[in-house]
């Protein structure tokens, strides 16, 4: 398949795009994070998701460590071209590294910040030592 497509994307000035995981059953909102050229290529090629760490600066395939991976089940871009929404299904439930279902587990009311969703596995159970 060309890669021609990539070329579409606006791309910003560290060559990253906001990616959007959004779980393809329920159409909760998992997690965001941000995808290069590489890792988007190796998404649609294998069908996991594939991010950029930035703070670890290389590939990060979703699930390496905690064995929750990611299967897209369709792409999409938005109007402006600057931002890519997955629809997944979330292998083993847990997207967040704190052990929870999704990373947006905190709402605002009265304003501060509440807890909605519980925990669901020990990040340690999940990591060990060793937290992404």
């Amino acid at each position: 398949m060309s890669e021609a497509w990539l070329d579409e994307i606006k791309w910003d000035q560290d060559g990253l795009v906001p990616a959007i995981a959004q779980d393809a059953a329920s159409g909760k909102i998992l997690m965001f994070a941000w995808m290069n050229r590489e890792s988007l290529a190796e998404t649609v090629a294998s069908g996991n998701a594939v991010y950029w760490s930035r703070s670890r600066q290389k590939l990060w395939r979703k699930g390496e460590s905690s064995g929750h991976t990611q299967k897209v089940e369709e792409l999409r871009l938005d109007c402006d071209a600057d931002v890519i929404l997955m629809q997944v299904k979330q292998i083993g439930g847990i997207a967040c590294h704190t052990g929870r279902e999704r990373c947006f587990y905190r709402k605002l009311e009265n304003g501060q910040w509440q807890v909605t969703d519980e925990v669901e596995k020990d990040p340690q159970d999940i990591y060990g030592g060793n937290k992404p």
